[in-house]
C-alpha cells in the first residue's frame, strides 16, 4: 500500500509510466493514492495490537478491497500494462496482479483461523457515544451505497461522481468506498474507542490526504455541483469525527 501510493499521489499525471494503467485525470490517481497512503497506519497498527478485539478492523475491510479489486483487474485486463514497453509500468502491473490474487485468499485464512482462536473479547472499556456511532454508521452506509453504485454499474453511476471517471476507474473507487464502508460499519458495531482506534487514524489520514489531492488538483471538479458540495461536506464530516473520536480517545494503561 505503502508502495502503491507513491506514483499514484506524488506521480499522479505519469502513471502511464510508473503504475499498473494509466489514470485520467490526474485527481483520480491522486485521490487513490490518498487512500493507499492512509491504510498504512490501518494494517501497521493493527499488526501491533496484542489483542484480537483491537486489530479486527482492518481485516473485512481488507478482504472485501482487495477481492473487489482483483474481479475490477478481471474485468479490465485490457487496460493494464501487462505487455507496455515501458519497464516500470510493466513490472507495476504484474506486481499488482500477484498481489490481488495473493492477497484475498491468505486474508480470509488469517481470518477464519484467528475467529476459530478467538475466546472472547475484553470488556469495552471506553464506550463511545451514541450519536457517535450513529454517525460512524451512516457514513458508512453512504460509501457502501456509493461504492456499490460505482462498482456494479459505472458508466451510470460515474457522472455523479465530482470529477471525471473511467469505467476501471470507477470501480476501483467503488472498491475503496465498499472497503471503507465495510471498515466503518465494524466500527459502529464495535462501539468503544480501543478498538476503532486504527480506523480513527487511517479516517484522518484518509480525510487530511484527499484534502491535498483536490487542493492540487481543484480545477478537475465539476465545479460549481451538488455532487462537488456534497463530496466536500462528506469529507469534512470524516475529519471532524476522526479529530473528535481521537481528541476523546486516552489509551489505557
Amino acid at each position: 500500500m505503502l508502495l502503491a501510493g507513491v506514483p499514484l499521489f506524488l506521480g499522479s499525471e505519469q502513471t502511464d509510466e510508473y503504475f499498473a494503467w494509466t489514470i485520467r485525470p490526474p485527481l483520480t490517481a491522486a485521490f487513490l493514492g490518498a487512500l493507499y497512503w492512509s491504510a498504512v497506519p490501518l494494517v501497521f497498527l493493527s499488526a501491533r495490537e496484542r489483542e484480537w478485539a483491537n486489530a479486527r478492523l482492518a481485516v473485512p475491510g481488507v478482504l472485501v478491497f482487495t477481492t473487489l479489486g482483483l474481479v475490477a483487474t478481471a474485468l479490465h485486463a485490457d487496460r493494464f500494462h501487462f505487455t507496455s514497453p515501458v519497464f516500470v509500468a510493466r513490472a507495476v502491473a504484474w506486481a499488482w496482479l500477484a498481489i490481488y490474487v495473493l492477497v484475498p485468499p491468505v486474508t480470509a485464512i488469517l481470518l477464519v483461523n484467528q475467529l476459530r482462536r478467538t475466546r472472547g473479547d475484553p470488556a469495552r472499556g471506553q464506550p463511545l457515544p451514541r450519536l457517535f456511532t450513529y454517525v460512524v454508521a451512516a457514513q458508512g452506509a453512504v460509501m457502501l451505497l456509493a461504492g456499490a453504485a460505482l462498482f456494479l454499474a459505472p458508466e451510470a453511476a460515474a457522472p455523479r461522481w465530482p470529477w471525471d471517471l473511467t469505467p476501471l476507474t470507477a470501480r476501483a473507487v467503488g472498491a475503496w468506498l465498499i472497503g471503507l464502508g465495510v471498515a466503518a460499519a465494524q466500527a459502529a458495531r464495535e462501539r468503544d474507542r480501543a478498538r476503532i482506534r486504527v480506523g480513527l487514524i487511517t479516517y484522518a489520514a484518509a480525510g487530511a490526504l484527499v484534502v491535498v489531492a483536490l487542493a492540487r488538483y481543484f480545477d478537475e471538479l465539476r465545479s460549481p455541483s451538488i455532487d462537488a458540495f456534497a463530496f466536500v461536506l462528506f469529507l469534512a464530516s470524516v475529519l471532524a469525527i476522526s479529530v473528535i473520536g481521537l481528541a476523546g480517545f486516552r489509551r489505557p494503561a
